[in-house]
Parts: C-alpha cells; structure tokens; sequence
C-alpha cells in the first residue's frame, strides 16, 4: 500500500473486487451465501432504527455467550476487516513495532502500514506446513513491540496454530508489555472446537484486564452471512471499551437491521453450521482428490477450511493465471498478494457442482501449461 494520504488503498481488495468474478470463481474464501429463503426472518421482527448505544443489548448478549465471554470483553464491528482496523487502531501509535506473519491475508498488512507502525515479519514456511516458530517470534520480539499479528486458522494456508504456541507466544507478549492480534474468522471450521479457540488462553495467563489476546472474528467466512457484516473483537473490558470509543470516527452506529437479524442467525447458528459442515465435507473430498491427480502441484494441506494454497512446481505463474482466465474462465487468487508468487489460493466453499467444474478447468489449464 502506498504511504500517501491520496493513494492509500488495499490492492487486494481492489482485485478481488474488479477482478476475481469469472463463470467458474475458485477466489471466494467464504462460504457460499445463505439465500433469503433459507434465513427464517419476518418482516415484523425488524427494525431500521434504534436508541443510539454501544452495541445492540441482544446482539452483544448472542455475541458474547457464542464466545464464551463477559459481555464488557465484546466489541461489535462491521465485519473481520473493520475488527482488525479498529483492534491495531486501539493499540497502535506511528512508529511502533509489530511483528507480523509472512505469507500475510493482504488487506491486515495494508492496515498496519496505514497506522504507520514499524513492520517486522516472522515466517511461516511452506517446507514446515506454515507453522510459526517459537524461537523465530523470541528473537525478533523487543521491548519496542507494540502488537503481534496472526491468523488462526491461517489465511492463505489453512494451516492450525496449536493452543500451547499461541499460549507462549501470549507469555512473550506480556513480558514486553505487546497484545497478540489474532483473526480467528475461519476457526469456527473446526466444527467441533470449543469456542473461542485462544482467549481463555490469555485469561489463563493473566487477569482479565491484563489478556494480551485480541481476538477478531464474523459470520462471514463460515456461515455463508457475509451480508449482514457481523464482526467482533474480544478484548480485555479497559481495551474493548477503548474500542468502542474510537469506532465513533468510523461506524458509530451499525445498520439496525443487519444487527436485528444478526441476533436471529445466532439463535439459527446450529443450521447454518450443519450446512457448512455438510457442503465442506463434500467439498473437501472433490479438492483432495483433485490434488492427488496432480504432480505439478505441492499444496500443504490443511485440517480444515475453506483454502487450500498450492504452488506451481514450474513455469511463470502470472503467465499461468492468464491463461487460466481466459481460455479456461477461471480465476484463483494469485499468490502474488501474499507475498508467495509461485503459490495460488483456492476457495473451496462454493455449491459442490461449481467447484467440480472448477476444478476440471484448472486441471485442464495445467495440463495445456505444462506442455508449453
């Protein structure tokens, strides 16, 4: 992203806006999206306005008791994206120093470059299933750290940071005085975790108060709920309320409706998690044995999700995606935007025939680039 003030923008989001669209979208991270019909509201139970407040007492309630945590700890936002800005706007000065993951989701980089922080990354390598290593976070954490950066699962691998890193990595934060950001919005994806997977981690740590995490997550990714822009931090009360006070230069207020009906997918959360779980099944099996057929491929695979992030084995990947779009109709996200070139994600969590036939043309593509 740019530093000037006229320029600064997400280039990712740019293309996934004007650019991912095709007959045959193998970019979609999420789950495909829940119709009108399959969402049980009536025109009676919404409202367009309500007593201006923070946060909507019934949503922050569902929000709360879905993460297991006091309602003081919660803070509603606009989606993942506007949780993350708001959780490293609250904790972030120009000049400080985060540590951040490499490959990273494109759009939190961009964020943490826009608050004007000082930028350190820590690796997750391909040859080691994207894992994070602890010794590698020890050596570039200081006294200068302000926050720590990661994804859980890990956007664009898929890849599970197991609870006792995340755990040490909270214990080296706090030494320093750091928070540790984490976004957790495809976690819910094991389906039989128990929710939230890292806070109580930090409440083990430490008081409530004094959690370095900051978890960030929405209906989005998993329950096919995009629209209604259902997004959180969990964050200790002093910080969370931080939150609240400076989402007034944003939000201000959320959409009444869209947190009406928020309130009533939670109650539904139970269908909306059988369907996702019933469609990634399904899914999963046609993407595995796609990647079984192919030997011009590495892909680390993960334990679960809805992105897979294999890498070209030969030949110029830019090249490649052309084709791809525009013989084949098909568009993956390039790994170019997340800093890993010779890699490509692949979202598997639309309607199973899509992603078949999908899959059939990206098999075709590289079978035409291998012999160029």
């Amino acid at each position: 992203m740019s530093g000037s003030g006229q320029s600064k923008r997400s280039v990712y989001m740019e293309w996934a806006k004007t650019r991912s669209h095709a007959r045959f979208n193998l970019a979609t991270s999420g789950l495909i999206s829940v119709p009108l019909s399959e969402f049980p509201v009536r025109l009676e139970d919404l409202e367009i306005t309500a007593p201006g407040a923070y946060g909507h007492a019934a949503l922050q309630e569902r929000l709360a008791r879905h993460n297991g945590v006091p309602e003081a700890c919660v803070v509603a936002a606009t989606g993942t994206s506007m949780a993350n800005h708001l959780a490293m706007a609250a904790v972030l000065n120009p000049g400080d120093d985060v540590l951040i993951e490499q490959p990273v989701y494109g759009p939190m980089l961009d964020v943490v470059e826009y608050l004007g922080a000082r930028v350190k990354r820590i690796p997750r390598r391909f040859e080691t299933g994207f894992a994070l290593e602890l010794e590698e976070v020890e050596r570039a954490i200081t006294r200068d750290t302000r926050l720590i950066v990661l994804s859980n699962l890990h956007n664009p691998s898929g890849a599970l940071m197991p609870s006792a890193t995340l755990r040490a990595i909270g214990e080296m934060a706090q030494r320093v005085g750091a928070h540790v950001l984490v976004d957790e919005v495809y976690i819910d994806m094991l389906f039989d975790r128990g929710a939230p997977y890292c806070f109580p981690i930090g409440q083990s740590i430490a008081t409530a108060d004094d959690n370095p995490f900051i978890v960030t997550s929405s209906l989005t990714k998993v329950y096919g709920l995009s629209g209604l822009r259902c997004g959180w931090v969990l964050a200790s009360p002093p910080l969370a309320k931080r939150m609240w006070l400076l989402n007034d230069l944003f939000g201000a207020v959320a959409a009444h409706a869209a947190e009406r009906m928020s309130v009533i997918a939670f109650d539904q959360l139970e269908t909306f998690r059988e369907r996702a779980r019933a469609l990634l099944i399904a899914n999963r099996a046609i993407i595995e044995s796609f990647l079984d057929s192919r030997s011009d491929l590495d892909c680390f695979r993960p334990p679960a999700g809805t992105v897979f992030f294999p890498r070209l084995t030969h030949g110029n990947p830019e090249a490649f995606f052309a084709l791809l779009r525009e013989k084949y109709l098909t568009t993956v996200v390039p790994g170019s935007f997340f800093e890993m070139p010779q890699h490509f994600r692949i979202g598997i969590g639309g309607e199973t025939a899509g992603l078949g036939a999908g899959l059939d043309r990206l098999s075709a593509a590289l079978d035409e680039f291998r012999k160029q």
